[in-house]
C-alpha cells in the first residue's frame, strides 16, 4: 500500500509517521512518500520518519520527493496538510483582522477565508493531478479551512474526504474522564468543520453526557474558554471554536494582547526542526504536543484504512449532506460520523438539530457557499459578499474594510488581485 502526504515536509509529519508505525496491522503502509518543496525540511523529517520506522520495526519505506507527479503516481491515498503561504500568512491571517476589532483566526471569520482563498487553487490543481495520474487515489484532506477545502474538491467530482482531530480529541478526552477505552465511546457530534457540538457521549449505547456535565462541568468549560454555567444549561459541549462565536468580544480581547498563535507554532517549529536535526532521534518528541494535532495519527490511519480495505466503520469525517440536514442543501459540506468504506461516506441518520445550532450552521454555510465561489471565481465582489455574509462581520462598513485588508495581505497569493 502507497500512501502519499502532500506537505509533508510539515513539522506535523513525525505524529502521522508515528501513527503509521504503531498502526501498521490496522494499515499496512509499504511505501511513505513524503511530498514537499521545501527541500530543507523534507530532509529532515524525512530522516526522522526513516528511523521512526527502524525503530518500531516497520518494514515500509520511505521516499522523500519535491516532485508531486512522482509522489502521487501509484498511491492509493493521498493525504493534504500543506499550507499556503506558511507561517508567515497564518501570522497575517490571525493580525490584520484584529484590526478590525474582529476575531484574527486561521480558519474563522476573515483569516479563514483568506486562508480559504489561497488554498483552494492549490488544492484543486493537486486533485486534478491526481486524477489524471492516479483516478482510483482516495484523496483525505486535512488542510484548514477543511469545509470549504473539502466541498471545493467535492464539487469538482474528486474522491474525497475531509479530516478533522475535534472529534477524536473530544472521543479521547472522555474515554479518560469516563475510565473506559476510546473505542467503546461514541459521539453524537454534529455541525460543520470548526463549528461542531456534542450532543451525547455514549458508552456501549448509554449516553453518558450528562454525568460528564454534573461531575466535569468546571474542567470541560474552562479547557474551551466558556461559562461553565451554558454547558449546563444547553446540555452539550461545543468545540473550542465556538467560542469565537460565543464570545466573540472577549476572545478579541484576549487575541490582541498577546503574541500570535502563528507566533508560538514558528517558535515551536523552529525548535522541532532542531530537534528532528539530531540523528539519534528516532521517536516524535514530547515537544510536538504544544504544535497540535493530537490523535491526527489515529484519526487518519482509521479514515484510510475505512476507505482502502472497505471496513465499514464509523469514522466522524467531512462529505456531502446529501439531506443528512435538511434545511441544508445537499451540496454542504457537513462534519457528523459516517460509514466509510471502498465508495465513500454515508452519514448516520442525525437527530432534528435544536434552532440554536441549526441557525449558526445555515448561517456559516451559506458564508462557506459564497466564500467558495471568491475562492474558485475571485473578485473584490464576491470576496465582499462572502464577509458581509458571515455571521462574525455582517456589517457592510467592515466587510468593506476586511476586504480591502484581505486583498492588500494576499496579492502574492492571488492572481485576480
Amino acid at each position: 500500500m502507497k500512501l502519499t502526504v502532500v506537505g509533508g515536509g510539515s513539522t506535523y509529519t513525525p505524529e502521522l509517521v508515528d501513527g503509521f508505525a504503531r498502526l501498521r496491522d490496522t494499515l499496512p503502509v509499504s511505501e511513505l512518500v513524503l511530498v514537499d518543496p521545501a527541500a530543507d525540511r523534507l530532509s529532515l523529517i524525512g530522516g526522522l520518519a526513516e528511523r521512526i520506522f527502524a525503530k518500531q520495526g516497520h518494514p515500509g519505506r520511505v521516499v522523500t520527493t519535491s516532485d508531486l507527479d512522482a509522489g502521487i503516481d501509484g498511491a492509493d491515498a493521498v493525504l493534504l496538510q500543506l499550507r499556503v503561504g506558511g507561517q508567515a500568512a497564518r501570522n497575517e491571517d490571525e493580525t490584520w483582522p484584529l484590526e478590525c476589532g474582529c476575531v484574527g483566526q486561521e480558519t474563522t471569520g476573515a483569516g479563514g477565508l483568506a486562508k480559504a482563498l489561497r488554498t483552494v487553487p492549490v488544492v484543486l490543481d493537486i486533485a486534478e493531478r491526481v486524477r489524471r495520474t492516479n483516478p482510483d487515489a482516495w484523496i483525505i484532506d486535512f488542510t484548514n479551512p477543511v469545509g470549504i477545502v473539502t466541498r471545493a474538491l467535492l464539487s469538482q467530482g474528486h474522491k474525497a474526504v475531509g479530516l478533522c482531530n475535534v472529534a477524536i480529541g473530544f472521543q479521547r478526552r472522555f474515554a479518560g474522564l469516563l475510565g473506559v477505552a476510546p473505542e467503546h465511546v461514541s459521539l453524537d457530534h454534529v455541525g460543520l468543520n470548526h463549528l461542531t457540538w456534542e450532543r451525547a457521549v455514549r458508552v456501549d449505547g448509554e449516553d453518558k453526557l450528562p454525568s460528564l456535565l454534573a461531575s466535569h462541568v468546571d474542567e470541560l468549560a474552562d479547557s474551551l474558554k466558556l461559562p461553565a454555567s451554558v454547558l449546563l444549561q444547553l446540555g452539550v459541549v461545543p468545540s473550542y471554536y465556538l467560542r469565537y462565536y460565543y464570545a466573540h468580544d472577549e476572545a478579541v480581547s484576549e487575541l490582541l494582547s498577546k503574541p500570535s498563535r502563528a507566533a508560538e507554532v514558528a517558535a515551536i517549529e523552529k525548535q522541532l526542526l532542531d530537534l528532528y536535526a539530531d540523528p539519534s532521534l528516532c521517536e516524535k518528541p514530547a515537544l510536538l504536543e504544544k504544535r497540535g494535532g493530537a490523535y491526527y495519527s489515529e484519526a487518519a490511519v482509521a479514515l484510510a484504512s475505512s476507505l482502502l480495505n472497505d471496513t465499514g466503520d464509523v469514522q466522524v469525517v467531512n462529505t456531502l449532506n446529501n439531506g443528512t440536514l435538511p434545511f441544508l442543501p445537499d451540496d454542504a459540506v457537513i462534519e457528523v460520523p459516517a460509514v466509510v468504506g471502498s465508495d465513500g461516506c454515508r452519514p448516520l441518520p442525525v437527530a432534528t438539530l435544536e434552532p440554536l445550532y441549526a441557525g449558526l450552521v445555515s448561517h456559516v454555510t451559506a458564508y462557506e457557499q459564497l466564500a467558495l465561489e471568491a475562492a474558485l471565481k475571485g473578485g473584490s465582489e464576491r470576496v465582499f459578499e462572502a464577509l458581509l455574509a458571515h455571521p462574525l462581520v455582517g456589517q457592510i462598513s467592515l466587510a468593506e474594510e476586511l476586504t480591502g485588508k484581505l486583498l492588500a495581505h494576499n496579492q502574492a497569493y492571488l492572481p485576480w488581485a
